[in-house]
């Protein structure tokens, strides 16, 4: 125990990386790898499953987050990797305490492999292993699942011995999800009237959809939504730059398509789009006054349905909606006649009195000023 308080040279880097593996009960078979893999050996690892997704890539990570803080667990069963999972390391203070955050994860569906229940329950108890036992961290995993969901029987299946945060505004992401399996005829027929008479409508405007995922496209997007945000003033805590951002760093095979509607050459209406795995995410979208009279947001959606598709995309996440908050973008996502669905809410664990101590303070601090925040007088700065 002395050891704790004694200055000594770091241990080789092999052997710091077999130390920091967890003492894990699991057959032989099973190894878990702690903050081994290189930012080009996590987007190949990624690759690899149908249940990537944006919020796990490492540039996401590394611009949002800070690549200091960020660890990665791997999960292999004989040398092969069948689960994988980056967190963010939060920690106050040198002494061990903190939070682990893992969003959208853990990931445990390897693309054309059968779905097992062993797997996610694995990882689990790695992960418990090194951030809760190990770490004294408090754990908190937002899961890639939606309510109702097989993978969601999963998830609560694996994480059973983890709490499930209460339902509140912060915690609760409800979006629409669109099942892309049936026909282009069949998704057209879906779509509301109104939406599929708009849509026919900006068919006929003879505008031109650009589409690409380079920095040059993405600035265009980026220059229209600053354009929207003057002329709008909404609040929002969206930072595009850091988008573009991670946009420069990530690999070909996960970077944001981004979809650019001209009318007469000039930009009109755009949208950026997360394909990963046979999932989508609507990330962003940004539309001018043009736009607006040219219907030009319909015709990118339809458009990029179209490319999805093609592309071997099951499902297409409509970005979150808030029906009180939103109700514009909630009519407009409502008329692609998707599932109404909720995330499952987050799931926590933690041995540390310290770290959930902290944490909960800080959660509830956080929620104070929110709601402090949203009472004060219009106008108010």
């Amino acid at each position: 125990m002395l050891d704790s308080f004694t200055a000594t040279a770091p241990p080789p880097p092999e052997l710091a990386a077999r130390d920091a593996e967890p003492k894990l009960m699991c057959p032989p078979e099973w190894q878990i790898e702690i903050d081994r893999a290189t930012s080009a050996d996590w987007s190949r690892m990624l690759d690899l499953f149908d249940d990537a997704n944006f919020y796990q890539t490492f540039a996401y990570g590394a611009v949002h987050w800070g690549e200091k803080s960020l660890s990665h667990l791997v999960l292999k069963r004989d040398g092969e990797v069948l689960a994988i999972a980056q967190l963010r390391i939060i920690r106050p203070t040198p002494l061990k305490f903190g939070m682990a955050y893992l969003r959208w994860g853990p990931i445990f569906s390897r693309r054309g492999w059968p779905q097992d229940s062993e797997t996610p329950a694995i990882m689990a108890r790695a992960l418990v292993a090194e951030y809760v036992t190990k770490r004294r961290l408090f754990l908190r995993v937002l899961p890639n699942a939606f309510s109702g969901s097989p993978r969601a029987a999963v998830m609560q299946s694996a994480f059973a011995d983890f709490t499930r945060e209460s339902s509140t505004a912060e915690n609760t992401y409800r979006t629409f999800v669109v099942d892309l399996a049936p026909s282009l005829e069949d998704l057209r027929a879906a779509l509301d009237r109104k939406w599929r008479n708009k849509l026919s409508g900006a068919e006929r405007n003879n505008l031109e959809v650009v589409a690409g995922n380079s920095r040059a496209e993405f600035q265009v997007f980026c220059d229209l939504y600053s354009e929207m945000w003057k002329r709008k003033a909404f609040e929002t805590t969206v930072d595009v730059a850091e988008f573009a951002r991670m946009q420069d760093i990530l690999p070909e095979s996960q970077r944001m398509r981004v979809l650019l509607c001209k009318n007469n050459g000039v930009p009109v209406a755009a949208l950026v789009v997360s394909a990963m795995g046979d999932s989508a995410i609507y990330l962003l979208g940004a539309t001018s006054d043009d736009g607006l009279n040219t219907k030009g947001a319909y015709l990118l959606q339809w458009t990029m349905i179209k490319w999805l598709k093609e592309h071997g995309v099951r499902w297409y996440d409509l970005g979150g909606i808030n029906p009180e908050g939103n109700p514009g973008v909630y009519t407009f996502k409502r008329g692609f006649s998707g599932s109404d669905v909720c995330q499952l809410n987050p799931l926590v664990k933690c041995d540390s009195a310290i770290s959930s101590v902290i944490v909960n303070g800080a959660f509830a601090l956080q929620r104070a000023l929110r709601s402090r925040s949203a009472k004060k007088p219009e106008g108010r700065s």
